[in-house]
């Protein structure tokens, strides 16, 4: 699935994170993503935990995020990118909190392509 990201550029983070050179901080960056999986998946977050997450570059006001995420391998692990342009700004993977051997929820399974 690939989906935008909107954050204004007057979003409270920038003004103190930095003076001269805002950037959206990391977990502010973290939360829009898991918002966005949250609405587009249907899945309840409370069911889910952060397997990996990396920030390799800065998102500067105005910039357009997308965000790709699709479900990876048998085991319903839900892998994230975030890109501007072609610039990746993070990436990561969440994975069920369902213990192993119970069935996975219904949007980690991957697609049947139907």
């Amino acid at each position: 699935m690939q989906s935008f990201i909107e954050v204004p550029t007057d979003h409270p983070s920038f003004a103190g994170h930095f003076p001269k050179f805002p950037v959206l901080p990391g977990a502010a960056l973290l939360d829009a993503v898991l918002q966005v999986i949250q609405r587009e998946r249907d899945i309840d977050l409370t069911q889910w935990h952060i397997a990996s997450v990396k920030f390799t570059d800065a998102v500067r006001p105005g910039e357009a995020l997308r965000l790709e995420h699709v479900v990876a391998g048998k085991n319903g692990v839900i892998r994230f990118t975030v890109r501007v342009a072609d610039r990746t700004v993070a990436g990561g993977s969440l994975s069920s909190a369902t213990p192993a051997g119970a069935a996975q929820p219904a949007a980690a399974r991957p697609s049947s392509g139907a």
